[in-house]
């Protein structure tokens, strides 16, 4: 599964959470085109008529808030022969759909996506295992590769965004498990390694994003299913874990906020 977007406006001090996107994935042994939508506050659901240009698995997300919502990457198989490049914007508010001419740089899934809302979406790692990061510029949804790259190859981290001022990727495995937190400082782009890392190896993990507060990693995949979910505090990125953690030890959930940015 993936979650596109947030918010209602993109402006600072903006109050307005309107709505989150649930889109593709796979049901039983089929994956699907369908993007459903939540609404906030209600929480209603309602289903796009639009869905994914194609049925697929292990895709990732930006959002631009208030303006637009990615889905990119994925498989379109049960297994990596079905990989794709194809990027797939959803405009808000209208849901509409369009396919970027651009797509990924190579064909991907379960890379980590984050975002820096109003101007750039950042889609990182992936497999096949690549330290490859792809921006895409919100103004004209045009595609660079960043030079710097992850400090590792690796798949399934979790992205976390303190928009405006740094993106993290978080944790990830390649033949091992990671702990690693990479950062990438907005808007230079330029990497650095935190020195906490996580509080244990692992991939999988959700990322959830409080912008100019703090960013979390929960549960995930170690030597087993998590239930840890670390805390890393913004600016100073000093990373707690909360005494509470998920309700059950589980890995490959998805994230999502209602941020005021």
């Amino acid at each position: 599964m993936i979650l596109l977007g947030i918010l209602a406006a993109s402006g600072a001090g903006v109050t307005g959470g309107v709505a989150g996107y649930a889109a593709g994935g796979r049901s039983g042994s089929s994956n699907v085109t369908t993007v459903d939508k939540f609404a906030f506050p209600s929480d209603s659901r309602t289903t796009l008529g639009t869905g994914l240009s194609a049925a697929v698995y292990a895709a990732t997300s930006m959002s631009n808030s208030g303006v637009a919502g990615y889905a990119a990457g994925g498989t379109t198989t049960s297994n990596n022969s079905g990989i794709i490049d194809t990027v797939n914007k959803f405009a808000f508010p209208s849901d509409s759909r369009t396919t970027l001419g651009t797509g990924l740089s190579a064909a991907r899934r379960a890379a980590a996506g984050i975002s820096n809302s109003g101007v750039a979406g950042y889609i990182a790692g992936g497999t096949p295992e690549t330290t490859t990061v792809d921006k895409f510029l919100f103004s004209d949804d045009s595609r660079s590769t960043l030079g710097t790259g992850l400090s590792s190859a690796r798949r399934e981290g979790a992205g976390m965004s303190n928009s405006g001022t740094a993106g993290y990727i978080a944790g990830g495995e390649t033949a091992s498990f990671v702990s690693t937190v990479d950062k990438f400082s907005f808007p230079s782009d330029s990497r650095s390694t935190l020195g906490t890392g996580l509080s244990s190896s692992r991939s999988s993990a959700a990322g959830i994003s409080n912008s100019g507060v703090a960013g979390y990693a929960a549960g995930g995949f170690g030597v087993s299913d998590l239930a840890t979910v670390d805390k890393f505090a913004f600016p100073s990125d000093s990373r707690t874990t909360l005494g509470t953690g998920l309700s059950s030890a589980r890995q490959s959930a998805a994230g999502f906020q209602n941020e005021n940015i």
